[in-house]
């Protein structure tokens, strides 16, 4: 068996055309879609990927902006700054890029954007919508990687799934998604004993480690769909994720190629989740 690519970049411009359609259509209600993308200091990675969400939004048609601060930015003049944001009607969607100076608490940064606006689904209410089963902002990387599940009509109901990762961004939400589903979740990282046992009884297998490489074939179950998170930069420069993806892929069903497997997804969801905050803040 060799693996069918969950090409994330290919249904990304399926979704992203949809979604300028669809911001059209409330532009001409007189929504304006809007997301501020704040960056503080200048990690390449962190410029990188805001780059990448200006480019998406200009596809869909959304307006966005970008608020750069220096590294040396107090904690008080950074949520000052969200505050004003918040206070903004005109800016629907809001996202600090991670990761912060260390002088700053991610969390308090994270609690200070307004609820309505936290298209990245971190805020503590939004989670706690999420684990209630409560209509939210999801995040957008369990969110991505769910729309793909579903895109290839992939069955989740009574299936096991597996993650390996337990981070507040990935592994946490991306249980509560799928055990929503009717998926039966188990939890693992880097202290589970017997991880390549626990890791080839997964129907559904979503490894977010951040370890170059560290799942290979003799972790799949033969069938298995494989969903690869990671993005490790080899000593070539080139990409690569948290599984072995020529072992992998030889056993399992689906698999996500890293680059052009999640990542992409990500950004877009991050553009759905704008367009619900405009939707959402229009109605107030």
């Amino acid at each position: 068996m060799t693996a069918e690519l969950l090409n994330g970049r290919e249904l990304s411009d399926q979704l992203k055309e949809e979604m300028k359609q669809e911001v059209e259509l409330l532009k001409q209600k007189d929504i304006h879609p809007h997301l501020t993308v704040i960056l503080v200091g200048d990690n390449p990675a962190s410029k990188s990927y805001v780059k990448g969400k200006e480019k998406a939004c200009a596809v869909t048609g959304i307006s966005s902006d970008l608020i750069e601060l220096p590294g040396s930015v107090s904690e008080e003049e950074l949520l000052q700054v969200i505050e004003n944001q918040n206070n903004d009607k005109h800016v629907h969607g809001i996202l600090v890029q991670l990761p912060l100076p260390d002088h700053i608490d991610e969390q308090k940064v994270i609690h200070a954007i307004t609820p309505l606006k936290d298209v990245d689904g971190f805020h503590p209410i939004n989670i706690g919508k999420l684990v209630n089963g409560e209509e939210t902002f999801l995040p957008c990387t369990p969110f991505g990687i769910l729309t793909m599940l579903e895109s290839k009509n992939i069955d989740i109901e009574g299936k096991h799934a597996v993650i390996i990762g337990r981070s507040n961004i990935v592994g946490k939400p991306m249980g509560l998604l799928l055990l929503e589903r009717n998926a039966t979740v188990t939890y693992c990282h880097s202290r589970t004993k017997n991880l390549r046992e626990m890791a080839s009884e997964a129907d559904i297998l979503v490894v977010a480690m951040g370890r170059q490489h560290a799942v290979d074939g003799s972790y799949v179950k033969e069938g298995a769909v494989v969903i690869d998170v990671g993005i490790n930069r080899m000593d070539n420069g080139k990409l690569t994720g948290d599984v072995d993806f020529e072992s992998a892929k030889e056993k399992a069903s689906y698999i996500t190629p890293v680059p052009r497997g999640v990542g992409p997804m990500t950004i877009t969801m991050l553009l759905k989740n704008t367009i619900k905050a405009a939707k959402g803040l229009s109605e107030k």
